[in-house]
C-alpha cells in the first residue's frame, strides 16, 4: 500500500501515482484523493550546483570537430579564450554573438567571467562547441536556469558532422570529371 508520503513498493503503485489516480487500497477504503502537488520555482529544482573547490562550474562543449574546456564563475562578463579576449580570438562579431547567447537568453549577462581552452575544428565550430559549454556550464551554475536554457536548445549538442570521402569519388559525393572518350 502507497502510505502519506507517497512510497512506492512495486509498479502498480507507481502508475497509479503517475496517472493522478488514487492507490487502490486507498481507493477502497474510501478516502478521498488529493489532487497531485506540482511545485514550482526552486523547491522544485531536482539538480544541484555544482561547483569546484574555486566555485567554478567546469563543462564541455561540443560542435563538428571542436571541443572546447569551459569554467564559469561570478565575475563582469569577461571571456577568455585559449588565454587571449573573445574581441582578439573571435574577430567576427556573428560569432561572439553566438558565444553570448546563452547569457541572453537567462538575463545573464555580465554577471559571469568564462575561461575557456578550445581545440579542433574551424572558428565557427569553435564558437558553437564554447556556446555549448557556456549553457552547459550555466545550468550547472545555477540548475534554475536549465530550462530556459534547454528550452533555447543550448544544452543539446548540435550532430552535424562532415561526412567522410568515399573511394572512387573526388570528395564525399563529388565525383570526378566525366570523359566520353
Amino acid at each position: 500500500m502507497a502510505d502519506e508520503n507517497n512510497t512506492v513498493s512495486d509498479l502498480a503503485d507507481l502508475k497509479n501515482l503517475g496517472a493522478g489516480a488514487p492507490a487502490p487500497e486507498a481507493a477502497a477504503e474510501g478516502e478521498a484523493s488529493a489532487a497531485p502537488v506540482v511545485r514550482t520555482g526552486p523547491a522544485a529544482v531536482l539538480r544541484e550546483k555544482e561547483v569546484d573547490s574555486l566555485g567554478r562550474a567546469y563543462a564541455t562543449g561540443r560542435r563538428k570537430d571542436a571541443v572546447a574546456r569551459v569554467w564559469l564563475k561570478p565575475g563582469t562578463g569577461k571571456i577568455v579564450v585559449n588565454g587571449r579576449e573573445q574581441e582578439v580570438y573571435f574577430a567576427r562579431p556573428t560569432l561572439r554573438l553566438v558565444i553570448n547567447q546563452p547569457f541572453q537568453i537567462a538575463d545573464r549577462e555580465g554577471q559571469y567571467d568564462v575561461v575557456c581552452t578550445v581545440k579542433g575544428g574551424g572558428l565557427s565550430g569553435q564558437a558553437g562547441a564554447v556556446k555549448h559549454g557556456i549553457s552547459q556550464a550555466l545550468s550547472k551554475f545555477e540548475p534554475e536556469l536549465r530550462t530556459t536554457v534547454k528550452a533555447a536548445g543550448f544544452l543539446t549538442r548540435d550532430p552535424r558532422v562532415v561526412e567522410r570521402k568515399k573511394y572512387g569519388r573526388a570528395k564525399a559525393r563529388k565525383s570526378f570529371q566525366f570523359s566520353k572518350r
